[in-house]
């Protein structure tokens, strides 16, 4: 699914990486523990979270995320759309909550494509 399609299933606002909006996506993550996120997401996902600190970013760019999704309106910091724009990241904020987002985008195709769901 490319981003362009998820900024407009959610309602969102670009904040960064508007030239980056063709770029697809393989699967989706929401979770506010980024232990979470770097045990089971692969590659090229979006992460969709209410939590907003720069670690989201950083956790984003280590696990060659595309896109992260900050739910319930949420606003980044001028540092943190830094360094997404240096890492290549497209940022949205959506006025949705996390479980209807996620509910959306698995609705419309976007799976777990990816995602190791193994508990060891």
């Amino acid at each position: 699914m490319k981003i362009l399609e998820i900024s407009k299933l959610l309602n969102a606002k670009i904040c960064c990486g508007e030239d980056r909006l063709e770029s697809e996506v393989c699967s989706a993550c929401g979770s506010d523990m980024m232990s979470d996120v770097l045990a089971f997401v692969k590659d090229q996902a979006v992460l969709l979270t209410g939590l907003v600190n720069s670690q989201v970013i950083r956790t984003a760019e280590m696990m060659d995320m595309r896109c992260v999704v900050f739910v319930r309106d949420k606003k980044p910091s001028e540092e943190m759309l830094e360094i997404a724009k240096d890492s290549g990241i497209v940022v949205l904020t959506s006025p949705m909550r996390m479980y209807e987002a996620c509910g959306i985008l698995y609705s419309n195709g976007l799976g777990e494509h990816g995602e190791n769901t193994s508990h060891d």
